[in-house]
């Protein structure tokens, strides 16, 4: 390489890096490379202050929004809504400057105990490089939500280490099954095993909710994931952890199988599949051929990715895009029984 080629490329990286710094100011490869030091969030109690945001898509109704505040006041909490809660901006919850505004103010306001999301939906990866994320790592605090917030509580924990909550959002149905793992896991700090039920409502567990060993073992590891997606769409980014030793869980809904195998190859051409400890496949809701397509089945997909990875994986997990859900804690030491088909925690989530 020629000196000017050489100069012009040292100039480029430099550049590039100092790009990658963004609002936290730490560089990262692409690809998650770098695992950060844990830290683990005060858990919540009754008569804390929970901060409703919308990161990613608007609600066009009223009613939502006084569901979601009647819920959480029921479950003991004080409610205090984002400046910017009921903003619309086309089908996002406002601009993005204003998204990120109330995430970064409740993470400043030490009035503020946790912070849910009102709903999913799209646009929230948008936001990702307006957070202030040496901000949010000297305020740890409670932060959750599933769907689109995958693109949030991944990023934070990603460059912070801050244990993030792939929950229920504000907008969910808060059921008997889902306010006990969410109570168990970020209330009371317990070390539960999240297990499917036998049976729900009082009758055997429906057929979608039994879950079914693709490669048998049991193995160790920090839990990251959620919705495959939101996942695929930050293959290739700062924000995405490393998943290197990690047990992933993924979900998704209303996607056609032939998107489903698209979506988990770039995954594993991004290399988020080299180094697993294992994998729990939680529901994909409503993800069919599609009208007019031949395709592979989902348990066709799932086996020709997982299969040859010779790491515990497991289908069925009450993790998406239904009604009783789990609270599964990104970061915290996990360990998969495929066979049972469980995800055990092996610490508190929380402090």
């Amino acid at each position: 390489m020629n000196p000017r080629r050489r100069a012009l490329q040292a100039g480029i990286t430099a550049l590039l890096g100092a790009g990658l710094a963004g609002a936290g100011g730490m560089a990262r490869a692409a690809g998650g490379s770098t695992r950060l030091p844990t830290i683990k969030p005060p858990r919540l109690k009754a008569g804390d202050t929970i901060g409703l945001v919308n990161p990613s898509h608007a609600i066009y109704e009223r009613e939502p929004y006084d569901i979601a505040i009647d819920t959480l006041t029921a479950m003991g909490f004080k409610v205090v809504e984002g400046a910017h809660l009921r903003d619309r901006r086309g089908h996002l919850a406002g601009s993005d400057a204003h998204r990120a505004a109330d995430l970064d103010g409740f993470f400043a306001d030490p009035g503020v105990q946790g912070i849910l999301a009102l709903t999913g939906g799209s646009g929230g990866n948008r936001i990702l490089p307006l957070l202030d994320y040496g901000l949010i790592r000297g305020n740890p605090k409670f932060l959750g939500g599933f769907s689109d917030i995958t693109a949030l509580i991944n990023a934070v924990h990603a460059r912070t280490g801050l244990v993030t909550f792939h929950a229920p959002v504000g907008v969910s149905s808060w059921n008997a099954f889902s306010l006990r793992h969410f109570r168990g896991v970020a209330m009371d700090g317990e070390a539960m095993t999240l297990r499917n039920p036998r049976e729900l409502d009082g009758l055997p567990a429906p057929a979608e909710h039994r879950t079914r060993t693709i490669t048998p073992g049991v193995a160790r590891g920090p839990l990251l994931g959620g919705n495959l997606a939101v996942l695929s769409a930050m293959a290739g980014s700062d924000y995405l952890p490393s998943f290197d030793g990690a047990i992933l869980f993924l979900e998704e809904i209303n996607e056609y199988i032939y998107r489903v195998d698209r979506m988990l190859s770039t995954l594993k051409l991004a290399g988020v599949f080299d180094g697993l400890a294992g994998v729990a496949i939680g529901q994909f809701t409503k993800c069919t051929p599609g009208e007019g397509f031949g395709t592979l089945t989902l348990d066709e997909v799932f086996d020709d990715w997982f299969a040859p990875l010779k790491v515990p994986v497991y289908r069925g997990a009450m993790i998406g895009h239904i009604r009783q859900k789990f609270t599964v804690p990104i970061g915290v030491p996990a360990e998969i029984d495929a066979t049972a088909g469980t995800l055990r925690l092996l610490e508190p989530a929380v402090r």
